[in-house]
């Protein structure tokens, strides 16, 4: 899916170039409070420290947020207004628009390379859940996200050594994994594979259209996740919940998603969840909350329970 969409760009391609990029729904959109998430340098960590619940909850209230970008992801730009880029993201794919998951990046988050610097033959992907990634004077420079994707150069002693939005970076060779560029990670990981990724992140506090290590919303988890076993599906639960493989609650299995809708099942859908066995979910629930495991019997979602969809391979 993101190679097709890759091949059509542009030669000049915009990378993210800050540790995680918040894609907003208008440039109007970001508070005063959120100025730390629009500069050329991000602390997500210190940004959403400083927020309460209910300025967090007004991301999704008042529709402020749309997703998220991570450290070296592509997109297109294709409109500017002022210091802000109209983008959408290829490798997010979302009925909003057939070129990718759209929304809007403060320009000075993003910088312009060319398909061929940033597309080597190998990359990495961050598979610890976050990895300090130095400069060339080996000091520590940016916390990246879990699933953080960038070009690489060289591997030696110990470290992956990568090309960046601002030249060149190392990591430890046991924070990441090795793979093909175009293809991504391998799609060979089991749902439990996908559980296994998930349950890292226990209690870490829901964002509302998160999809870093910082913080994800129901679906972003579900995609991330995903990413972690090397299949790649859509951005939104709405989206996700009509592809794969349906599948009966009788015969789930750990990592299949469930898909729950409001009017008891039969309205629209609002919430996707891991499933995790023996009746259970492992969820990213709502604005307050973290990431947790709950049994659905008796649960506000189980009356609500719409479909389940399998995007991993069973092995026979």
């Amino acid at each position: 899916m993101f190679k097709q969409t890759f091949d059509q760009l542009p030669e000049t391609i915009w990378v993210t170039a800050v540790q995680v990029a918040t894609v907003w729904t208008a440039p109007a959109s970001p508070r005063e409070i959120d100025r730390p998430a629009l500069t050329n340098a991000v602390d997500m960590e210190n940004w959403l420290s400083s927020l309460t619940t209910t300025e967090k909850l007004a991301w999704s209230e008042d529709n402020l947020i749309q997703t998220q970008l991570l450290y070296g992801d592509v997109v297109q730009v294709i409109e500017t207004h002022g210091d802000w880029a109209k983008v959408v993201i290829p490798a997010q794919a979302s009925k909003k628009d057939e070129r990718g998951y759209p929304g809007w990046v403060p320009i000075t988050q993003l910088r312009q390379t060319t398909k061929t610097v940033w597309m080597k033959e190998k990359a990495i992907t961050v598979t610890a859940k976050n990895a300090w990634m130095q400069d060339e004077q080996s000091q520590q420079k940016i916390k990246l996200s879990f699933m953080t994707t960038l070009p690489l150069l060289a591997v030696s002693k110990g470290k992956a050594f990568v090309g960046t939005p601002q030249g060149k970076g190392s990591l430890l060779e046991t924070d990441i994994t090795v793979h093909t560029r175009t293809t991504g990670l391998e799609p060979t990981g089991s749902g439990q594979d996908i559980l296994a990724a998930g349950k890292q992140f226990m209690q870490l506090p829901y964002f509302w259209g998160g999809m870093s290590s910082f913080g994800y919303d129901c679906s972003g988890f579900a995609h991330m996740m995903h990413k972690s076993a090397g299949y790649i599906i859509a951005r939104d639960a709405s989206d996700q919940a009509g592809s794969g493989k349906e599948i009966t609650y009788q015969k789930a299995l750990p990592g299949d998603l469930l898909f729950f809708a409001h009017e008891a099942g039969k309205g629209s859908i609002h919430h996707v969840g891991i499933y995790a066995g023996n009746g259970n979910m492992l969820h990213a629930p709502q604005t307050g909350k973290g990431i947790e495991i709950i049994s659905l019997a008796g649960s506000k979602y189980e009356p609500e329970l719409c479909t389940i969809r399998r995007y991993w391979k069973k092995e026979s």
